[in-house]
């Protein structure tokens, strides 16, 4: 749940909470909370202000200003009002859970997992509670946690069509599909507008839609607001690709990601300047003989490139642990550009050995967990492509797995698929050639500096030859053969992706859609050709 007003449910230290609130005061926090909960902090400003005059030191005064605070984007500020109010009380269930949503906001996860944990116990019966906790635990990796508080969260509130739809996701990053299929519906079948439900469905890339659905979703499509049309657009197209009517699909793709892009600024210019500015600052790249981070595989590519494909091929084997798309790479940057107070690419050139490898054991620590039940771990994140430099300096001894497919079909691929975030290149087609151009530039610098540590691997190769396809890639990370590589889809692993459903299927000789569409990709083929 958000932190707004409508989480104020009764629960276990609610009554000291709201003590001494006078009818006066209840009113302005009613007027405030009710305009919170539209995050209109225009219209709150007034009754906050004047409670804030009335009491400033009252529990529930302090809990809508950290509301408000985390709304306007001080969520740390929040964070210090929230634990003033536990002060006050300190066995209340909303303000725990409130403070676990501010410390996410912080990005303290592992802080916000101890509130949520401490609101579940002093609130029981508080769904938002154990729906925050689900979503976070799912965020960080733990499905199994996150599985049982989603499942607590659903029973406790089977209306909450959001947590529906998580406990669906995390399913079927669990591997439970057909128990992700009946989570998704069940949710449809609460609310047949979700239009999110209807994405789940489209997004396990296994489920085809009969022409009931497909005629539903098209009446959904053309009546539903703007803030849900996009979600529903691509959730369509899927459903009328499964109709042959590609050409329609292509049509509703076009309006869909029209929509996704309003939502999603972009500027493609900006990303070109990024990259020169990141190749020039390793123009160069010495090399540290040492083996400081033998333990990591990166896999880097950009989406629906068949990452998740390799990294469960990888997964297979007993000595690596998939752990999937990971912050830390760029968390470790981003913690050394804060410190210095200078962006990435002004600091990376002159950053000395010492500082390449202070960084490189920060990521170790950071991804530490991940070595604990396997000696060695993939880090598949779709933003480390541009920080390959980076990171063989950090960790000298990691391997790089350049994940390619066919650049038409990763174009498709991408402009058919709903992000939850980032990639917002992929919502227009000259954005998504120019991002491809962008991306195949600089891993070709990768490839010149580092000829010794990136491998290729094309998904077209691997469809075509999985078995020499699968020996080359376990001989350059230094494994050796398994034959359950070759058996990747019955690996038991979370797998927290689009492809999740996908990879737990044998191999397809072919998974290529672009035929399909015909002349309604030639603005598409143009663009790809101009770059």
């Amino acid at each position: 749940m958000p932190l707004g007003h409508s989480d104020a449910s009764p629960g276990p230290g609610s009554i000291p909470r709201l003590k001494g609130l006078t009818p006066a005061l209840i009113g302005l926090l009613d007027a405030a909370g009710r305009a919170l909960d539209r995050r209109d902090l225009k219209g709150a400003q007034s009754p906050l202000s004047e409670a804030v005059r009335l009491s400033p030191e009252h529990p529930e005064v302090l809990r809508l200003c950290a509301v408000a605070c985390v709304i306007g984007g001080q969520p740390a500020d929040a964070v210090a009002a929230l634990r003033h109010a536990l002060r006050q009380c300190p066995d209340d269930a909303l303000l725990y859970n409130n403070l676990g949503s501010a410390l996410n906001a912080t990005g303290q996860g592992d802080a916000a997992v101890t509130a949520f944990r401490r609101a579940t116990e002093f609130g029981p019966n508080l769904a938002a509670a154990w729906y925050n906790l689900g979503k976070t635990l799912k965020v960080r990796a733990d499905t199994a946690g996150a599985d049982e508080a989603l499942a607590r969260a659903v029973a406790l509130a089977p209306e909450h069509i959001a947590a529906r739809i998580v406990y669906a996701d995390n399913l079927k990053a669990i591997g439970r599909v057909g128990a992700a299929e009946a989570a998704y519906r069940e949710a449809l079948h609460r609310d047949p507008g979700a239009a999110h439900a209807w994405w789940g469905l489209a997004n396990l890339k296994t489920v085809r839609f009969d022409a009931a659905e497909t005629a539903e979703l098209g009446r959904r499509f053309a009546d539903t607001a703007a803030r849900d049309r996009a979600a529903l657009g691509f959730a369509l197209a899927k459903a009328l690709e499964d109709q042959d009517r590609h050409a329609d699909a292509f049509g509703v793709l076009t309006e869909a990601n029209a929509l996704r892009r309003a939502e999603v600024p972009w500027n493609a210019a900006q990303l070109s300047g990024q990259i020169d500015a990141i190749a020039s600052a390793f123009a160069a790249m010495p090399r540290d003989a040492g083996d400081r981070g033998r333990e990591v595989v990166f896999v880097v590519s950009l989406p629906r490139s068949g990452s998740t494909l390799v990294e469960q091929i990888l997964a297979a084997h007993p000595e690596v642990e998939g752990a999937g798309e990971l912050p830390d790479l760029v968390g470790v940057i981003g913690e050394e550009s804060a410190r210095r107070g200078a962006a990435f690419t002004e600091w990376a050139a002159g950053a000395t050995d010492e500082d390449w490898r202070r960084l490189g054991e920060r990521y170790l620590e950071r991804t530490e967990p991940w070595r604990r039940a396997r000696p060695r771990f993939t880090d598949k994140s779709l933003l480390n492509w541009p920080y390959v430099g980076a990171a063989a300096r950090m960790l000298p001894g990691a391997r790089f797995i350049d994940c390619r497919r066919d650049p038409l079909e990763t174009a498709l691929s991408c402009y058919r698929q709903w992000f939850n975030q980032g990639q917002g290149w992929s919502y227009g087609i000259e954005d998504i050639a120019a991002c491809l151009a962008d991306h195949g530039r600089l891993m070709r610098h990768w490839h010149a500096l580092l000829p010794d540590s990136i491998l290729t691997l094309t998904h077209e190769h691997l469809l075509a030859d999985p078995e020499g396809t699968v020996h080359g890639l376990l001989d350059f990370c230094g494994l050796e053969f398994d034959p359950r590589c070759l058996d990747f889809h019955a690996a038991e692993r979370s797998v927290r992706t689009a492809s999740a459903a996908q990879v737990r299927r044998p191999l397809a000789r072919s998974t290529g859609r672009a035929d399909l569409y015909g002349p309604s990709l030639d603005p598409l083929r143009r663009a790809l050709a101009s770059r």
